[in-house]
């Protein structure tokens, strides 16, 4: 009940910065730039066609906070959806769905969290595997009266958010719908960074082959994950793995 009273004392204050932010505050808003991932590599899957769809319907209380979020983590993760899932025209469809794409206030903190899951079907219609993939990411909340520390604030969990993802997801579909994905033979390409070459930063890792090793969970922050070729026959087996490697699509 008490959570519930805090939550509600929150939610008012989001509603009532908005109206104040409506009435003429002539101070120069803050333009964000809009998260860009085009710099990693595509991920080809072997598919004729990737459906993508979000799933993810904020309640109201959601919706208020999010609507301050410069880039939300749905929007953020459509785009980048669109950009690295792409079929390689190989019978067979995928289906890449946003399941949670949320950032709510919780105990004090705006908790964000994002979970994707994705699909395939051969030609046929049989479905053949899936993989998900999960980042959560909080901050203690600013003071909800500050518009602009607020929208800060949710544009930077939006951005740990997706840092993370990029490298989860492409984890997990490699661990467990590895012979689906199309890998590259520039295996010796050059790694590039989100930000020239400086350490920390999200490395984008050529395709080169399926990874072993356990699945790394949940991931808050940028993560450094090594890409290690297995054999012909090599892709480990994966809770999810319903496709076995020697598979001929």
């Amino acid at each position: 009940m008490k959570g519930s009273i805090k939550r509600l004392r929150f939610l008012l204050q989001l509603a009532a910065l908005a109206l104040s932010a409506c009435s003429g505050d002539s101070s120069p808003p803050v333009t964000y730039t809009p998260l860009n991932y085009s710099y990693l590599p595509p991920i080809d899957l072997k598919v004729v066609s990737v459906n993508i769809q979000n799933n993810y319907v904020p309640d109201t209380g959601a919706q208020a906070l999010l609507a301050q979020d410069p880039e939300t983590p749905a929007d953020a993760m459509l785009a980048v959806a669109r950009q690295r899932l792409v079929p390689n025209g190989t019978p067979g469809t995928a289906t890449f769905t946003i399941e949670n794409a949320s950032i709510e206030p919780e105990n004090g903190n705006l908790v964000g969290m994002l979970t994707v899951r994705l699909d395939v079907v051969s030609a046929d219609g049989r479905a053949k595997g899936y993989t998900e993939a999960s980042v959560t990411h909080g901050e203690t909340a600013p003071d909800s009266n500050d518009q602009g520390k607020m929208q800060a604030a949710l544009y930077d969990i939006t951005k740990h958010l997706m840092d993370g993802m990029n490298v989860e997801l492409q984890y997990q579909m490699q661990h467990n719908l590895g012979s689906w994905i199309a890998y590259s033979n520039n295996a010796a390409a050059a790694p590039v960074t989100s930000n020239g070459g400086v350490p920390g930063g999200i490395v984008a890792t050529p395709l080169a082959g399926p990874l072993t090793g356990q699945p790394s969970g949940t991931s808050t922050a940028p993560m450094m994950v090594p890409v290690t070729p297995v054999g012909p026959n090599g892709l480990a087996p994966g809770e999810h793995n319903m496709v076995p490697p020697s598979m001929n699509h």
